[in-house]
């Protein structure tokens, strides 16, 4: 266990200024809170928050967050309160330890939702201050190096969340050293044989290439003096984790990887790394397609390098990464190592904390703005975790503007990345000056030109398509906007015409005068509820006209009266044109206007009811509330069940395109008699006919004879009854009729 004075002068070495006095105060306080708590180990608590604070002073991080690690668990776990924390150390730790404390607060652990919800407040505590972030990834790295100690269940549970949320976490913040130790502890635990058979095969490489890496740090090493570049050279042998997941994802043995070992080259300035890449390609020959330069593209963690592979002594593949000082201090500690580069004093030996305004802590803004937008939680953390664990790919937009990407994405992703009215309104796209689709996946150093109509909204399609959380929640949002808007209109068009019939002029004015009648918030969530059908009419008029006694509802007379006027097309794709009820004998002026609804591209459910329809049957729709409408025949017994619900029906008509001819949806009722072959011939007069069967089902079988309903897509009702007549003509066919609905 870190000793009081071996933690303090290590802080002292890189922040001489540190508040020496300050560290030790809250080293005691917090040694005398926890008294004699022990943890699972049987060891004293407080080595728990001392190993925290080790850990974050070898990442060189300002006295404030040594002292909050020292204190993080004492609002939660002893008597201690927030008063007392500012009283004693300041308003700034108390703040810093509060925020730790609602962090531990939440159950990472639980349900999906309960989850994906927490992870949200995760992500909003840690937003206003990275520190909160940092002390937190310390504590988690602190319990999976103890990890050992849990039950086995608890256990897994905390590996599943840390392989999950923190490890990735950390690696986005640029902390790849500590998302490696991250990933490598929950490996060990979630999958032990995996973990012990790559160690062991590890152990055996290690004695067969012994003395390899020190072979090679020296080749490099004198080929750089040579040239005279200033350049420290380091090797390393591969976490377990990092072995595996790359076996798994090429799915190749351990003995066919290339870079089992990495090694890196650290120099002074820009220059040399781009001088000590030509020393190294110029002495061994490079693996084509295994170069990359993060320093002209950084990532968007702030990560920067060069990366090559080169076939060095002994004919072993070499993995190389070329970088400065500073370079290699932010690709080790990320975000945390912005404070030994920005002095917020400007003088040597000030305080330092991590700066807030990296591309890493950028991204976490980003994600929390995300949160804040309303989005669903579950979708955010699905969508997160996207964006956690993948790899970047880096484009162009025309006019020479970055744009950095997950591996994998393709051009709606980057329209969404350029902005969100960009791919709302995208048709098209030009990489390289080529026109492609708009799915096609982007490769680094693409330009991309992305052709926009206002006309446009993002298909619900799109959803599965796009890669990144921000284009799938933009998509997500577009779609919900859009099916609202549709619903308004059609709520507004069912209340314009109940106003109507009582001889008063709607207005949204009126509504907003009874929204506290409707538990309503304003006068378009009013349309939309009618719209949708969750809200009636009758309810709505009660509401506004209070004083009135309401008429009694007149049952529907189940007719269509067929007008040109008001008719408006519901989209080619279902072929049907809408109006409202009040068809003859409704109390409707012959000639009003229809509602003008849009149809499937405007996301308006719209399904056929069981039995079909088909052009030629006179329809109506029934409205089902969060389900859209529904299409039956006239005809259809089904119908009887909402005669008593008549502000639910649609008076609808046929649309269809002559040019764009489709096939819609029919079911008939056959008896057969059971003779070999009998369905075959059944199936042939179908076929031969042009119809397309969709789905035979055998109802009531006898030894004499079958009954079978028979689902089937026709062109029309003239179609239908020809596949009837031809079937009645068959011997083998005792009765062939249009099924009721």
């Amino acid at each position: 266990m870190t000793r009081q004075y071996e933690l303090v002068e290590r802080v002292l070495s890189y922040q001489p200024t540190a508040n020496e006095a300050m560290l030790n105060r809250a080293y005691v306080y917090a040694m005398k809170a926890h008294g004699n708590q022990k943890r699972a180990s049987g060891a004293p608590y407080f080595s728990h928050p001392l190993e925290v604070a080790a850990i974050l002073a070898e990442m060189r991080l300002d006295d404030a967050t040594i002292a909050t690690a020292l204190l993080h668990d004492t609002i939660e776990d002893t008597g201690t309160t927030r008063t007392e924390i500012d009283a004693l150390f300041g308003a700034e730790i108390g703040t810093l330890v509060d925020g730790l404390t609602k962090i531990k607060k939440l159950d990472l652990v639980t349900k999906k939702a309960e989850q994906a919800e927490n992870f949200r407040k995760l992500l909003l505590a840690i937003s206003s201050d990275i520190r909160v972030l940092l002390v937190k990834l310390a504590d988690r790295l602190h319990n999976m190096r103890t990890l050992k100690h849990m039950r086995p269940a608890k256990r897994r549970i905390i590996a599943e969340e840390t392989m999950d949320i923190y490890a990735p976490l950390a690696g986005r913040m640029g902390m790849q050293w500590l998302r490696e130790e991250l990933e490598d502890h929950a490996f060990r635990w979630l999958n032990p044989e995996a973990y012990a058979a790559v160690v062991e095969r590890l152990k055996i490489l290690r004695e067969r290439n012994q003395g390899l890496i020190d072979e090679i740090e020296s080749a490099l090493t004198t080929k750089l003096k040579e040239a005279k570049v200033k350049g420290v050279v380091a090797g390393r042998e591969k976490k377990p984790y990092a072995i595996w997941s790359k076996m798994e994802r090429k799915q190749i043995s351990l003995e066919q990887l290339s870079d089992i070992y990495g090694f890196r080259i650290v120099v002074p300035q820009v220059p040399d790394c781009y001088h000590a890449l030509a020393v190294v390609h110029t002495t061994w020959h490079a693996v084509p397609g295994r170069f990359k330069d993060y320093i002209s593209n950084p990532k968007q963690n702030d990560y920067q390098s060069i990366h090559t592979t080169i076939v060095g002594p002994r004919h072993q593949r070499v993995e190389l990464q070329i970088r400065t000082e500073k370079m290699h201090s932010i690709a080790e500690f990320g975000v945390a190592a912005h404070a030994l580069y920005k002095d917020m004093n400007g003088a040597n030996g000030a305080k330092k904390v991590p700066s807030q305004d990296s591309n890493a802590y950028r991204w976490l803004r980003h994600l929390v703005g995300m949160l804040l937008e309303g989005d669903n939680p579950e979708e955010f953390l699905e969508h997160t975790k996207l964006e956690l664990f993948q790899d970047q790919v880096f484009c162009f937009t025309p006019k020479g503007r970055l744009i950095a990407l997950p591996r994998g994405a393709n051009c709606i992703d980057f329209a969404y990345a350029v902005h969100t009215d960009v791919g709302n309104t995208a048709v098209g796209a030009k990489i390289n000056g080529r026109p492609m689709p708009l799915a096609t996946q982007l490769r680094n150093g693409d330009e991309v030109e992305i052709i926009c109509s206002a006309a446009q909204l993002p298909p619900v399609a799109w959803q599965s398509i796009a890669v990144t959380g921000k284009a799938r929640s933009s998509i997500r949002r577009a779609t919900r906007d859009a099916v609202r808007s549709q619903y308004g209109k059609l709520g507004r068009e069912i209340l314009d015409r109940a106003f109507q019939r009582r001889d008063k002029t709607f207005s949204e004015e009126s509504l907003t005068a009874a929204l506290a009648r409707l538990s309503q918030k304003t006068a378009e969530d009013v349309m939309t509820a009618v719209g949708r059908g969750e809200l009636a009419s009758a309810d709505v008029l009660r509401a506004v006209f209070p004083e009135e006694k309401s008429a009694e509802p007149v049952k529907r007379r189940r007719q269509v009266k067929r007008t040109e006027e008001g008719w408006f097309g519901l989209g080619k794709v279902m072929g049907l044109k809408f109006r409202w009820p009040g068809s003859a004998g409704r109390g409707r002026p012959e000639g009003a206007s229809g509602i003008p609804i849009r149809g499937l591209r405007g996301d308006l459910p719209v399904n056929f009811a069981d039995g079909g329809a088909v052009p030629g049957d006179r329809i109506v729709g029934i409205l089902t509330p969060g389900q859209g409408i529904t299409i039956y025949p006239i005809h259809a017994n089904a119908l009887k069940a909402f005669d008593e619900e008549p502000e639910r029906w649609i008076d609808v008509t046929w649309d269809i395109d002559e040019d764009n001819p489709q096939r819609f949806p029919a079911k008939i009722a056959v008896t057969a008699m059971n003779e070999p072959g009998s369905l075959a011939q059944i199936a042939a007069v179908i076929g031969e006919a042009d119809g397309n069967i969709q789905n035979v089902k055998m109802t009531n079988q006898v030894p004499d004879y079958t009954e079978m309903l028979i689902d089937l897509d026709v062109w029309d009702l003239q179609h239908l009854n020809e596949i009837l007549v031809g079937l009645r003509a068959k011997d083998v066919v005792s009765s062939a009729a249009r099924a009721e609905g």
